[in-house]
C-alpha cells in the first residue's frame, strides 16, 4: 500500500479581500511525484507557503509522517524535513555559488568556516545534476537557468523527506530539464516525496505519478496521471475545454516595421533581419544564444558596437529605453521580479509606469483617465486582484506577468518585443495571451516573440530566427519550420544536424 507521507486537509487562508485557500487538501506519497496544478491564483503557491511556515493557516491540519505539525518559519520546515525550491529565485547575487548553497548551514572546521569542504560538496551536488557551474563563481554572473539549478542544489543539500518544486523548469533549456528529471527519478527511488508545480502540462505526463488540481483555492480532485489525458486535465484546470492551443491567422501583405543590419552588441554578433507590421517573428535558441541581449540592444539597454537599423522607415539607434518607447518600440522583460515590476508599488502604478507622459492633463496626472485605462487592462487580461491598489508582490506569478504585459500594451507600441511572455503562466492564461498576440497582429502591431518553448514558437510564429552563441544561424518560414530543423540550427554548425542547414 502507498505510504502517505504528507497530508494537508481542510486548509483555509484569507488575505484582505481575497480567500486564497478554501478548505483545500493535498496528499503526497513516499517515492512519488505529486503534481499540484491550477490556474494562476488558484492557491498552489499559498498552499506551499502554509506548509513551510511562510504563512500561518486559518484552518485545517498538516500531518507529516503520521504526526500533526505546524511550522512557523521556513527554517523549522527544513528542520522538519520539508524543502522548497521557489518559483522566484531566492539567491544572494553577490555571494558565490557554494555560499548560497550553504547559507545558514555553513560547514565549520577547527579554524573557522570549512570553505574547501563546502566547495567540494557543492561541486558534488552540481555534478549529480550534470551541471557545469564553478562553485566559486558569483551568482550574479550566472544565467537565470544556472541560478535555478543552484536553487535545486540548495534543496538537495537538505536531504529532505518532502521536496517542493515550484516551476523548477521555468527557465531551463531542454538539456537541463532532462538533467533535472534524472535527479527527480533518483530522489523518487530513494523514497522522497516530491510536490511538483508546473504549468507545462507535458511535464506532468512525463515525470508525475499523481495530480491534484486546485481551482479558486478549492480542492477539485486527485487522480493518477495514468488515468488522465491532456484534454481531461485541461478541463479539470480551467473548467472548460480549450479547442485550440495555438490560435493562428496568416499575416497580410505588409510594410517593414523594423529592419536591422549587422547589429553587434556583445554577445550578439552581426545580426540582420526584418520585422513586418502584422507579423509575429519568433526568436529561439539555447540559454546563452543571445536572444535576450538582442532584444535589450534594440530597446536601448545595451550599447551597439556596430550595425544600423530603421524603425518605421526612419534611422533607429536608441540610447535609452525612454527613447525606444517614444519611437514606438517596447521590450517586455523575461524577469518580471527583478526588471519587470516595482514589487512594492500597486497594480495601477506598475501598469502606468511607462505611460505617465501620455496621462498628463492640464493640472498634472489625469487620475480619472488613469483609473479608466487600468481598469480596462485588468478586465481584458483577467488580472486576478482585489483592486488596482493591490501591491504587485501580493499577486500570483502569472498575474504579475499580466501586469507587466499591460504596461507594455499601454505604451501602444508599433513594435512589441515579448521575452518569454508565457513564462509561469497557466494553460488558460496562455490561451488568452496567445489570442491577444493574434489581436495585436490583426491590428498591425509587429511582434517579436522570444521563447524557449519549441511548440510555442512553432505554433505562433510566421517566421523564426534561430540564434546560437550570439549569431543568427538561420531564418525559417512557418511553412517549412519543424522541430528537427530548428534543433539542427540551435545546436550550431558543429552538430550533425546543423551542418549544411540553409536559411529557409
Amino acid at each position: 500500500m502507498d505510504k502517505l507521507l504528507l497530508r494537508m486537509e481542510g486548509i483555509s487562508k484569507a488575505f484582505p479581500g481575497v480567500q486564497a485557500l478554501d478548505e483545500a487538501s493535498l496528499n503526497v506519497y513516499a517515492g512519488e511525484v505529486m503534481a499540484l496544478l491550477g490556474e494562476n491564483g488558484a492557491g498552489k503557491s499559498t498552499m506551499m507557503k502554509v506548509l513551510t511556515g511562510v504563512y500561518q493557516k486559518d484552518a485545517g491540519t498538516i500531518t507529516l509522517d503520521g504526526q500533526e505539525v505546524t511550522f512557523h518559519n521556513a527554517r523549522q520546515a527544513q528542520q522538519g524535513g520539508v524543502a522548497i525550491i521557489h518559483q522566484e529565485l531566492n539567491l544572494v547575487p553577490g555571494l558565490r555559488v557554494y555560499e548560497n548553497v550553504f547559507l545558514g548551514q555553513e560547514l565549520r572546521g577547527r579554524l573557522g568556516l570549512d570553505r574547501a569542504g563546502m566547495v567540494a560538496r557543492t561541486g558534488e551536488l552540481l555534478a549529480r545534476m550534470r551541471v557545469k557551474i564553478d562553485p566559486r563563481q558569483r551568482v550574479r554572473e550566472l544565467s537565470i537557468a544556472q541560478q535555478q539549478m543552484v536553487e535545486i542544489a540548495k534543496a538537495l543539500l537538505l536531504d529532505a523527506r518532502v521536496i517542493v518544486m515550484d516551476e523548477p523548469t521555468d527557465a531551463l533549456p531542454d538539456e537541463e530539464v532532462d538533467s533535472l528529471f534524472s535527479v527527480i527519478d533518483e530522489l523518487r527511488q530513494q523514497g522522497k516525496a516530491i510536490v511538483y508545480i508546473s504549468h507545462r502540462l507535458d511535464e506532468i505526463f512525463r515525470i508525475c505519478d499523481r495530480a491534484t488540481v486546485l481551482r479558486d483555492g478549492r480542492f477539485m480532485g486527485e487522480m493518477p496521471v495514468s488515468q488522465l489525458t491532456m484534454d481531461s486535465l485541461i478541463q479539470m484546470l480551467v473548467g472548460r475545454p480549450l479547442d485550440q492551443h495555438f490560435p493562428y491567422a496568416s499575416p497580410r501583405a505588409s510594410e517593414v516595421a523594423l529592419a536591422v543590419d549587422g547589429l553587434t552588441s556583445h554577445p550578439v554578433k552581426d545580426i540582420s533581419f526584418t520585422l513586418h507590421t502584422g507579423e509575429v517573428l519568433g526568436v529561439t535558441g539555447l540559454v546563452g544564444a543571445g536572444r535576450t541581449e538582442l532584444a535589450q540592444a534594440l530597446f536601448g539597454l545595451r550599447p551597439w558596437q556596430a550595425g544600423s537599423a530603421t524603425l518605421q522607415g526612419a534611422p533607429y539607434h536608441p540610447k535609452s529605453p525612454r527613447e525606444a518607447i517614444a519611437r514606438g518600440l517596447y521590450y517586455m522583460t523575461e524577469d518580471r521580479k527583478r526588471n519587470g515590476l516595482v514589487m512594492g508599488m500597486d497594480v495601477r502604478a506598475n501598469i502606468t509606469l511607462s505611460s505617465l507622459r501620455a496621462l498628463r492633463g492640464r493640472l498634472g496626472l489625469d487620475l480619472k483617465q488613469e483609473r479608466r485605462r487600468v481598469a480596462a487592462y485588468i478586465e481584458d487580461l483577467r488580472i486576478k486582484t482585489p483592486s488596482m491598489r493591490q501591491r504587485a508582490r501580493n499577486l500570483s506569478g502569472g498575474n504579475q506577468q499580466k501586469v507587466v504585459l499591460s504596461r507594455a500594451l499601454m505604451t501602444r507600441p508599433r513594435v512589441l518585443i515579448l521575452d518569454e511572455p508565457t513564462r509561469g503562466i497557466d494553460v488558460g492564461a496562455k490561451q488568452e495571451i496567445y489570442q491577444l498576440i493574434l489581436d495585436l497582429k490583426a491590428q498591425g502591431t509587429a511582434v517579436m516573440m522570444i521563447s524557449s518553448e519549441m511548440q510555442e514558437v512553432l505554433g505562433m510564429s510566421d517566421r523564426l530566427l534561430v540564434l546560437h552563441e550570439g549569431r543568427l544561424m538561420g531564418q525559417i518560414a512557418r511553412d517549412s519550420a519543424s522541430q528537427e530543423k530548428i534543433m539542427g540550427l540551435i545546436l550550431g554548425p558543429g552538430s550533425a544536424q546543423g551542418a549544411g542547414e540553409a536559411t529557409a
